[in-house]
């Protein structure tokens, strides 16, 4: 089955303009495993999550089914890019200590992925997951934003997007699950930043796909009038909504 590609058109801008993970959440991961050999991130993208793994283990090894994706990573010493689908690798049986799988859990054959990380990991290595749904900025922007969302490229999500917008709490997860903290992103984005992000959701792609058209060019207008100064930096928020299970 061809692996569910929404992010290789816009490879480029996804590398710059997705937020970061924090480090915190890395440090964290880290501190449930009793040895940091050799940590998978899953659909690594653009290597986000690759290069936040990298400090705390002695090798990561980092797989995208697209191709377009992991030429647009970054790289690092001590990562290892590779052109993999989720459910089916290279990597060693037995070998891995932590496996992560960063806003893309969704988009998997459940089993097939669940089944290929029980054989990589170690035994009672560790699986973490996360997604982040809509984000937080002022009482003006956040409204105008989420009717592009709902409204504008609303019924261009894939289906699969209703698992984010449920928090992964509807999401198949057959571990025995580890109860975390919580954790966020923030930064802080001009409008052209955020109108740069808009345009990496795989439903604006699709919208622009079917219609030939940019829904963004009319949207940043309107955007515009509640932002202010298009210059000015605003904090933006995402909850990351994150499940941990110990692999048997």
């Amino acid at each position: 089955m061809p692996f569910k590609d929404h992010f290789s058109t816009q490879a480029k801008d996804y590398s710059k303009y997705r937020p970061r993970y924090p480090q915190a959440l890395f440090q964290y991961l880290a501190s449930l495993v009793p040895e940091h050999d050799l940590a998978w991130d899953c659909a690594t993208g653009n290597g986000q999550a690759a290069l936040g793994l990298a400090p705390f283990f002695e090798k990561v090894i980092a797989t995208d089914a697209s191709e377009k994706q992991i030429a647009q990573a970054t790289p690092a010493e001590n990562v290892i890019y590779q052109v993999a689908p989720a459910e089916k690798t290279e990597i060693a049986a037995g070998s891995v200590d932590l496996i992560t799988v960063a806003q893309a859990l969704h988009w998997f054959e459940f089993e097939k992925f669940y089944a290929e990380a029980r054989r990589v990991a170690k035994p009672g290595g560790l699986l973490a997951v996360w997604c982040y749904a809509f984000f937080e900025c002022d009482l003006r922007v956040d409204p105008v934003v989420y009717d592009y969302y709902s409204n504008i490229v609303g019924p261009y999500w894939p289906p699969d997007r209703k698992l984010v917008e449920e928090e992964y709490e509807t999401i198949p997860f057959p571990f025995k699950e580890i109860s975390t903290p919580d954790f966020f992103m923030e930064d802080a984005w001009s409008l052209n930043d955020l109108v740069g992000y808009l345009g990496t959701w795989s439903a604006t792609q699709k919208y622009i796909e079917k219609n030939q058209k940019n829904p963004l060019i009319d949207f940043e207008p309107t955007l515009a009038k509640v932002w202010g100064l298009a210059d000015e930096k605003k904090r933006i928020r995402w909850k990351l909504y994150l499940k941990v299970g110990r692999l048997s």
